[in-house]
């Protein structure tokens, strides 16, 4: 069964734990690589970066991440090679980004997204499937910019 790493700093802490057990009950494998609580500011790109790893690690792991706008997360885990994060604020960005970007970070911004829709967005990306054709060019493509290969 493939893991989902998640996590978040302190402005997405009270989002993940919400979105944390929507996926256990939901019958998901859940890594929380923290935060904990949001009782002090913490560093975003220290949980992009732990994310970003174990999900780049294999092709089964996948991850969310939230902080207050999601811009950071998605910054900062981009950087790591194998990793495409996505910053989504609904269900269509969701399913475009699993559909035509292979997207395997969901990046959610907490004070951008309404609270009634996270269990919907997190669903689409979690069951949508990549399209490959058209788009499987383009995503190796990308692949090929992250090797620092001439286009």
């Amino acid at each position: 069964m493939k893991k989902i790493y998640i996590g978040a700093d302190h402005r997405g802490y009270k989002l993940k734990s919400k979105i944390v057990t929507f996926l256990q009950k939901s019958g998901y494998n859940v890594v929380d690589v923290g935060v904990f609580n949001d009782d002090r500011p913490f560093d975003y790109p220290i949980i992009s970066y732990k994310v970003a790893k174990a999900v780049a690690a294999s092709r089964n792991n996948i991850g969310i991440l939230i902080c207050m706008t999601g811009l950071g997360h998605v910054i900062a885990a981009n950087k790591i090679c194998g990793a495409y994060a996505a910053l989504c604020y609904n269900t269509e960005t969701a399913e475009y980004s699993r559909r035509h970007n292979n997207a395997n970070i969901l990046v959610l911004g907490a004070k951008f997204t309404k609270p009634s829709d996270i269990n919907k967005i997190v669903t689409v990306w979690l069951n949508t499937k990549f399209d490959g054709g058209r788009h499987l060019r383009r995503v190796r493509l990308i692949k090929k910019i992250e090797k620092g290969e001439e286009l």
